[in-house]
């Protein structure tokens, strides 16, 4: 079966996920029924009504029944989902300890556990509870000790070149964002883009394949398309389907060069002697080192001599810096007359081993 890229199921998630090809997809973002056990309608201080979850879809006659929903929907996009794949769960207190549980019988590692706060939540207009301010998403992979695609650099970047942390505060999707259909919300539950993009941004790439079992208003596959990413909804609701693929028909997909943001860990590593045995650099070719005038000579074995220092272009850096130092930065080669750092030769050999790889 060829994979349906970029459109939207309809059906029941379970049906459909079951149909697809196993071990398919790289994402999987789960926004699923909350359970949220609701037992009478909620107003607010002015006796208008609230706009709860009240939609049968969120309605399970036990825990029991809700347990065996979860255990079977996991288990079907544990199949669908690449052996190197990992899925986010998002949930509240009424479902996501239940999820958790599921999810690790299953035999999913759990990596985090993100706390989203909520800079708007909805208040607790009875004042018999705190408000309700987070919700909890667990991100998992599909195989303890798997390698598994987690862009940390593009997260320390999107937070002022800060490590990213697992409280993520962002607001409720409202205003011009809040999809609506003759002027009430078209989706009870519908997630800030915001959420979607950080979650797409830092565990995949372009062109790989997100899929969203419950896809409600869209939110999964239009920010998938803005970051180039493919996308693939399972919705059971017509009215949902038809304000998702409305929503995502008038989104445009950023450049490809935008979206080229390499991590340094994924990369191919190159070590300084491969530049050497290629004929990229050559034995008693001189290095400039930059800082000072300092000069050093290539070895056969890929190692480098300065004055009485001999070792890795690393090593020889640190000695003559007296503090950590990074040699592929600290080095200079001479290419017709001008001094080149010796990076840049890594990074064309990088390039034809992606071509002849």
């Amino acid at each position: 079966m060829t994979l349906p890229l970029n459109q939207i199921l309809q059906g029941n998630c379970i049906d459909v996920l079951n149909s697809l090809p196993e071990k398919s997809v790289d994402l999987i973002f789960a926004d699923p029924p909350y359970n949220l056990q609701l037992q009478n309608d909620l107003y607010r201080p002015n006796l208008s009504k609230v706009d709860a979850v009240d939609d049968n879809w969120d309605k399970f006659s036990s825990f029991s029944k809700y347990d065996e929903f979860t255990s079977n929907w996991l288990r079907a996009t544990k199949r669908v989902l690449k052996d190197t794949g990992t899925i986010w769960v998002i949930g509240s207190y009424h479902n996501i300890y239940r999820v958790g549980a599921v999810m690790q019988d299953l035999g999913y590692w759990i990596l985090n556990d993100v706390v989203w706060l909520k800079t708007n939540p909805m208040p607790n207009f009875r004042g018999v509870r705190f408000t309700n301010a987070h919700e909890t998403l667990l991100w998992a992979q599909k195989e303890q000790g798997a390698k598994y695609t987690f862009n940390h650099k593009a997260m320390k970047a999107l937070n002022d070149d800060l490590q990213m942390r697992s409280d993520w505060v962002i607001p409720l999707a409202t205003g011009k964002e809040r999809l609506k259909t003759n002027g009430t919300k078209t989706h009870p539950t519908q997630k800030p883009e915001a959420l979607l993009y950080r979650v797409i941004l830092s565990t995949t790439n372009p062109g790989d394949v997100v899929l969203d079992p419950f896809f409600g208003s869209g939110t999964t596959g239009a920010v998938a398309k803005k970051l180039g990413r493919n996308f693939i909804g399972i919705e059971r609701e017509t009215k949902y389907i038809k304000a998702a693929q409305k929503r995502i028909d008038a989104i445009k997909s950023a450049p490809a060069e935008a979206l080229d943001l390499p991590e340094k860990r994924n990369q191919e590593r190159v070590p300084f002697g491969a530049l050497v045995e290629n004929g990229y650099l050559k034995p008693g070719q001189k290095l400039q080192y930059a800082k000072g005038k300092r000069e050093a000579t290539i070895l056969a074995n890929g190692h480098i001599k300065c004055g009485k220092l001999i070792g890795s272009i690393h090593a020889v850096a640190r000695e003559l810096t007296n503090a950590p130092a990074n040699g592929w930065e600290m080095w200079l080669y001479t290419e017709r007359g001008k001094l080149k750092p010796i990076n840049d030769l890594r990074e064309k050999y990088r390039k034809k081993l992606k071509v002849t790889g």
